[in-house]
């Protein structure tokens, strides 16, 4: 089976290229935003191939793996075929409802009753990465399913030896509320805090907190930021309202324990005795600072994280439900 599918999300992208298809990922000239081609700090072998955008056309492609609005019409254009109509098509749904890819003309309408760009479409199933999602999301007549995350395990790798809580937000002082950016400072106050991600640097100084307790670390290839995770004492997500972080399985996978607000899919991801959830910023400061205290805790807490999230979130899984699911909408 062909799949062509742009690189958009890096780790999800990993996870699935990994599958027993070949995936098709345009490229062009420039490596822009809609043809980064083949990922750089990823890991991804060698069955995902990279196809110049402009000869996709001379290509063999069996279904299409949607993950942005713009897509279709770049499908249309690229390939000379209409997803769902002339080529069979899926749509990844990563977001939660609410100003997004899939809804960003939507401002001001209540969550529950924002309706999917597919909404009243039903030749290209919705994807969702999470079940919480599925819920939220007002798809219409379009087709939904769940096929939750699986990640490559990057292995059990906690030493826990620096005591810091670990935290991972790509474009946290953009992002702000959403990714829980504006909760740093006072986490900060209890724990310091080390973090992971693109276009952090900046941040301590925006956000008003002293170096010493909120340390940037900008860009790092996946497998230098998993080692470096590794060695943080707990992983903090602060997340209030996005999909399911890949990071929080990822920092699970690494063996780190967890304490994440409890909201969205974390409620489900993040079962008792491998970490801490709540609705107040104080019980995760607190937690936190406990934790980096407690090496000891922190570690068992950290196996039983791994344990669990091996279990739901392991890429076999992930890839018998995605085989099984391209299987059905190509016959």
């Amino acid at each position: 089976m062909r799949a062509l599918m742009w690189h958009v999300h890096g780790s999800w992208a990993t996870s699935f290229v990994h599958g027993p298809w070949t995936t098709l990922v345009p490229v062009t000239p420039d490596r822009g935003p809609d043809g980064l081609g083949r990922a750089e700090t990823f890991p991804w072998p060698d069955r995902a191939v990279e196809v110049p955008h402009d000869t996709l056309r001379d290509e063999d492609v069996d279904v299409v793996v949607l993950q942005r609005p713009h897509e279709l019409e770049l499908c249309e254009k690229w390939l000379g075929r209409r997803p769902g109509r002339d080529v069979p098509a899926v749509y990844v749904e990563h977001d939660t409802p609410g100003r997004t890819a899939a809804a960003p003309d939507l401002p001001g309408r209540f969550v529950p009753d924002v309706p999917h760009f597919l909404h009243d479409r039903d030749d290209i199933p919705v994807v969702h990465v999470a079940h919480f999602n599925e819920l939220f999301w007002d798809c219409g007549r379009a087709p939904t399913t769940v096929v939750e995350h699986g990640v490559v395990d990057p292995g059990y790798r906690y030493t826990g030896e620096v005591p810091r809580a670990g935290v991972v937000v790509n474009d946290p002082l953009r992002r702000g509320r959403i990714t829980g950016t504006d909760l740093l400072p006072r986490l900060a106050e209890a724990v310091p805090i080390d973090l992971f991600g693109m276009r952090v640097t900046g941040a301590p100084d925006a956000l008003g907190v002293h170096p010493d307790r909120l340390r940037t670390f900008e860009d790092l290839p996946q497998e230098r930021m998993h080692a470096e995770l590794a060695r943080r004492r707990v992983y903090v997500h602060p997340y209030r309202w996005t999909s399911l972080g890949l990071a929080l399985i990822e920092a699970m996978h690494l063996g780190l324990p967890v304490v994440a607000l409890a909201t969205t899919e974390a409620v489900e991801a993040v079962p008792p005795g491998t970490g801490v959830l709540s609705t107040r910023a104080d019980t995760l400061a607190s937690t936190a600072r406990d934790l980096a205290a407690d090496p000891e805790r922190a570690r068992v807490m950290g196996h039983r994280a791994r344990e669990a999230a091996v279990r739901r979130y392991g890429l076999p899984r992930f890839l018998r439900d995605w085989r099984r699911l391209l299987e059905e909408v190509t016959r």
